[in-house]
This record gives C-alpha cells, structure tokens and sequence, in this order.
C-alpha cells in the first residue's frame, strides 16, 4: 500500500510542478517525479506522512505559481498588457488561496501523525 501512496503523491507534486513551470520537458516532469518519489519514500514512513509531504509540497508550488507568472511576464519583455496583469492577479489570487489551504491541510495531516507517533 505504501508503493501506491508514494506513486500517486508523487505524481501530485509533479503535476503541480508541471502547472508552475509551464513548460517543464519529459526529462524535467521525469526528474522531478523520481525525486518526489525519493522524498517521499525517505520521509513518509506512514500513509500520513506521505501525504502530509504530497500536500505541504504541493502548497509550496502553489505559492511559487504567482512568483512563475511574474517572471514568466517579464521575461517576454516590454510593458506587460492588461490581459498579462489579468493573468497576474489571477494566478496571486487563487495561488495564495490554493497555497493556504494546502499547507494548513498538511500541517493537520503532520499534527495526526504527530498524535498518533505518541500514543
């Protein structure tokens, strides 16, 4: 069970790194999912913990989302148009959103593991 946890936390920390990156390649999406795998294997000696890894990381890519936008957007040159502040905003409002709720729902996941390590 612990293999199909592993498998499709990974695969959500590449997924949410593929929708940061915009344009990760097959080399990159494969990196980053054997290195999320590695991790998890390594850290998440519980379903739990797996998981709590999965959602805090993918928290993390969340919050790097608007960061992604704006270099993105700079890097095209020039002024950026209404629709690439559109974009902007979009991507501030709903990865922040998004990044709160992952890592609050993760560090309730490593507040469960924590629990019940101490029983």
């Amino acid at each position: 069970m612990r293999y199909v946890n592993v498998g499709l936390g990974s695969l959500v920390v590449t997924i949410g790194a593929w929708l940061v990156s915009n344009a990760l390649s097959l080399y990159g999406t494969g990196l980053v999912l054997i290195a999320a795998a590695g991790f998890l294997w390594w850290q998440g000696r519980t379903l739990t913990l797996i998981w709590a890894w999965s959602t805090l990381l993918l928290g993390v890519e969340c919050f790097a989302w608007p960061i992604a936008t704006m270099l993105h957007v700079r890097s095209a040159g020039g002024g950026p148009s209404d629709d690439d502040m559109g974009a902007i905003l979009s991507a501030t409002l709903m990865g922040l959103f998004s990044a709160v709720f992952w890592i609050a729902f993760s560090y309730g996941l490593f507040k469960r593991a924590k629990e019940k390590a101490t029983r």
